[in-house]
């Protein structure tokens, strides 16, 4: 059974992301490398979840790790 995700930050995380490059976002809320992967989901049961910016620009990547439309902020950090 996978350990739950922490919150990192209960805002969303503005990001500027190029055309065609692959992201990875932290799915778990330790890394300290926020809101992408670092590598401290090991052990957690928890897989960072890649994605490609489909145009580059500013993206707004979930920081509460709860969103439905993962990376992505949805606005649910403001009912946590």
């Amino acid at each position: 059974m996978a350990d739950e995700p922490v919150v990192a930050q209960a805002a969303p995380y503005a990001v500027d992301v190029e055309s065609g490059k692959t992201y990875y976002w932290c799915v778990c809320g330790r890394s300290k490398n926020q809101p992408f992967c670092d590598g401290s989901h090991q052990g957690t049961g928890l897989e960072p979840k890649a994605f490609s910016a489909e145009e580059s620009g500013t993206v707004y990547l979930c920081g509460c790790k709860k969103t439905g439309n993962a990376p992505f902020c949805d606005g649910t950090h403001k009912s946590i």
